[in-house]
Order: structure tokens, then C-alpha cells, then sequence
């Protein structure tokens, strides 16, 4: 018998309940996609926000320069999952009652850091608030982007047949982050300094495939970035689509840390794609546009793998080994609630 996983999680509940009755605007898109819209002359400007907390999205020790760069590139890989040119940002720091007078150095390397990543995506600080709090640190960014009148690529738009693609490699981040809390990866990898490294770096600083925003705006049906975990959001596409599909794991992309882990049975396929952090991009392309995005990917510089099909029926992905066996998942996705 096969387990019934649900494809919502308890944030999802708790936005539709209390917060969905406030979007009125048919710009927020009823609450169900990781962007709003905002019209403009000629444009539509691509609004989102996320907050990173310590102890939640980073651990407490991190250094702030990571910080600042998870802070920001997690709202820049919603924009390039929506096609959009980033504009600007606002920032909102919540700071421990300790930190501005303690360790100025802590904020000096923060904002340098945050300044670069501004520089180097094109998407300049624009404004907000600094306040004071009793409680963790928490950095809140919200995200600006710009795209043609109607064209922003929302999850809603998968359809049968579709190819389901993504980008880079899947749970590089989840495994940095049991290195790092000292899990069985730490273990297994006590003497291999470049993959530790390589593995922390996933976790702490995102790359953010914004270099993708305008193949994937031409291409896609459907996409969204990959936040929680592969499957977890992949299940939030396909809702929103009303679609399901078939992902063949032997087609996952994983990096050769990864798969190093995988063949030692210290990880398994379930644990990579319900892990969080990627911050990848998974896309549904029609079959007569595959192509054209990977050569378009290619081009970019950035990895795209095809690894499964968007089926009639709708429904949570199925993932399936080589011989079509279903995968069995204990959960789909890093859930806040």
C-alpha cells in the first residue's frame, strides 16, 4: 500500500486561512505563488519577500558575510524562477539588543558583503527599517524584479506532457547543513576538507540561477524555486497546476559529493529531495521547447537536467527508481509549521 503524503504543508494552511482573505488585489495571485504583481507603464514589476532567521535558515554562528548573501540571493532565485530582471530591494534587520554595540564588526562585514551581491546582481539596497529585538537575529528582504506586461512565469501554468527540469544540483545544501550540526555527514567526510568546504558553501551561500530568468520567462510553462525541498515544491507547482508527474530518480542531478554519499548509504534519494536550501529553479517546458531552454542553459553557464515527464491526473510527484518502483518519502519538504 502506498503511504498518502499531503502536498500541503502547515505554512500553506495557515496563509490560506487567516491571509488569503486579505489579497483582494488580483496581483497577489490569490496568495499561491512566491511573487506578486504590480502594474506599471509598459511592465509589470515582480514582487517578493523572505525573511532569514537565525537558527532557522542559519546557524547562529555563521559568518556574517554568508549571512548577508543567503539574506538576499534567497529573493533574487524567486525572481529568476519568475523571469524577472531584479530592480531593487528593501531590507528590514532585527537586531539582538547586544549586536550594534558589541560587534560593529559583525555589521561591517555583513553590509560589504550585502553591498557586492547588490553590485553584482544589479539590485540595489532602496530602503527600510532597523529595529532592535530581545530574540534571534532576523534579516527581512523584499525583492523587486521587472518583466514584460504578462509574462511572468507562475506555477500555475504546467500542463500534460510538459518535461520537468531543474537546475543545478539537488541536496548539496541539506547534507552541508547535517555537516555542519555534526550528523553522519560530518563523519563520513572527517578527512576530505574540499568536500566539506564544497558542502558548507551550498548551504551558507545560494547561487541563485538569475543568469536563466530570461531563457526560462521564454521557455517555460511553469516554475518556481526550490526552497523547501525538491519534491515539496515540486508538489506546489503541480497543485497550482492541477497536474501531477513522474520524476525518474537514476535523472536527479546530484553533485559528486552527493552521489559519493549516496553509493556509501550515508544519505538516500528520499532524504535529497525533501531536503531545503537548494535554491534551484524546477521548470515544466513543452517538449518542443526542451531543447532550445538547455541550449539556452548551456549558454548561461548554468546546469539543467531533464528528470521527468507532468502526468494527466492530479496529484503529488511520484518518484520513481530505475525499474519504476514508487520511492517511498517520509515527507515532502522542510515545513515552518
Amino acid at each position: 500500500m502506498t503511504k498518502r503524503i499531503e502536498t500541503s504543508s502547515g505554512e500553506d494552511d495557515l496563509i490560506a486561512r487567516y491571509f488569503k482573505p486579505l489579497a483582494t488585489d488580483p496581483g497577489a495571485l490569490g496568495l499561491v505563488d512566491d511573487a506578486a504583481i504590480l502594474k506599471a507603464h509598459g511592465e509589470d514589476i515582480v514582487v517578493t519577500t523572505d525573511a532569514v532567521v537565525a537558527g532557522v535558515h542559519f546557524l547562529p554562528d555563521d559568518p556574517p558575510d554568508t549571512v548577508a548573501r543567503k539574506a538576499l540571493r534567497v529573493n533574487l532565485s524567486d525572481l529568476a524562477a519568475k523571469g524577472a530582471t531584479p530592480a531593487g530591494f528593501v531590507l528590514t534587520l532585527a537586531l539582538p539588543f547586544a549586536l550594534p554595540r558589541a560587534d560593529e564588526s559583525w555589521l561591517s562585514a555583513f553590509a560589504r558583503a550585502l553591498g557586492e551581491d547588490a553590485v553584482h546582481y544589479g539590485c540595489p539596497l532602496l530602503g527600510g527599517d532597523t529595529v532592535s529585538t530581545p530574540g534571534p537575529l532576523m534579516i527581512s528582504v523584499t525583492a523587486f524584479g521587472r518583466v514584460p506586461t504578462g509574462t511572468m512565469i507562475r506555477r500555475g501554468g504546467a500542463r500534460a506532457g510538459d518535461c520537468v527540469m531543474v537546475t543545478g544540483t539537488i541536496g548539496d545544501a541539506m547534507l552541508g547543513l547535517d555537516l555542519l550540526k555534526g550528523g553522519a555527514v560530518a563523519t563520513a567526510l572527517a578527512t576530505d576538507a574540499a568536500s566539506r568546504d564544497f558542502l558548507i558553501g551550498r548551504y551558507r551561500v545560494p547561487q541563485p540561477r538569475n543568469a536563466l530568468a530570461l531563457a526560462l520567462r521564454d521557455h517555460a510553462s511553469a516554475a518556481m524555486d526550490v526552497s523547501d525541498g525538491l519534491a515539496g515544491d515540486l508538489a506546489k507547482l503541480c497543485a497550482a497546476s492541477g497536474v501531477s508527474a513522474i520524476i525518474e530518480a537514476p535523472r536527479l542531478p546530484t553533485s559528486a559529493v552527493a552521489t559519493a554519499l549516496l553509493e556509501a548509504h550515508v544519505t538516500d534519494i528520499a532524504a535529497l529531495v525533501s531536503g531545503g536550501d537548494d535554491y534551484e529553479v524546477v521548470c515544466t517546458v513543452p517538449d518542443t521547447r526542451c531543447e532550445s531552454l538547455a541550449e539556452a542553459a548551456r549558454g548561461a553557464g548554468v546546469a539543467l537536467t531533464a528528470i521527468g515527464r507532468i502526468g494527466t491526473a492530479s496529484g503529488a510527484p511520484r518518484f520513481v527508481d530505475a525499474q519504476g518502483r514508487a520511492i517511498t518519502l517520509a515527507r515532502l519538504s522542510y515545513s515552518h509549521f
